[in-house]
């Protein structure tokens, strides 16, 4: 089985047929499904929040294994069959950046409230950048959190009476007031 670093990759990327979009409409729609658990799969082990639909780099677009890389026009069907689902959002009007949600919103917003209780936070006040990126959240899914994702998660709370946020002069000092 090969490997991108330590995450193991499913058999069917190294078989060609699936790095070029099938014509057949059920073979289509089996090879779509697999490249979007491929894609939330590595996006979640590797905490990879956006992908560039042109970005070449990126290491699921290509297999060197088998001289094999996605067409643009693939990458675009993967990544906007995750739209659909409701587990990826185009950042731009041009569809060249993907937002991939491999938790949906409403799944960080409970690893938020997880996060409150585990670390005793419940009347306490943070700032925005603490959630994604201090000592707390070290260890944790919240660390490193891309901030629009933490941003909606957030306010789905804030609709809900958990938590108050606090805009500060900058975004760097955005808090939150919890209140669980």
């Amino acid at each position: 089985m090969q490997k991108l670093g330590d995450f193991k990759l499913p058999q069917f990327f190294n078989y060609p047929p699936y790095f070029t979009l099938q014509p057949v409409r059920d073979t289509r729609e089996k090879q779509i499904q697999l490249w979007k658990d491929l894609i939330l799969d590595y996006c979640k082990t590797h905490h990879i929040f956006v992908i560039g639909l042109e970005d070449q780099e990126f290491p699921l677009f290509s297999n060197p294994a088998i001289e094999r890389s996605l067409t643009y026009e693939a990458r675009e069907a993967f990544l906007s069959a995750l739209v659909a689902q409701g587990r990826a959002e185009w950042l731009d009007k041009s569809r060249r950046k993907c937002l991939v949600l491999w938790h949906r919103i409403q799944d960080w917003a409970n690893i938020v409230l997880d996060f409150v209780k585990d670390n005793g936070l419940e009347d306490s006040v943070m700032t925005v950048e603490e959630i994604r990126t201090g000592i707390e959240s070290r260890g944790t899914e919240l660390h490193g959190i891309d901030r629009t994702v933490l941003m909606r998660a957030l306010k789905m709370l804030e609709q809900k009476g958990k938590l108050a946020i606090f805009k500060g002069t900058t975004a760097d000092d955005e808090g939150v007031k919890f209140s669980i």
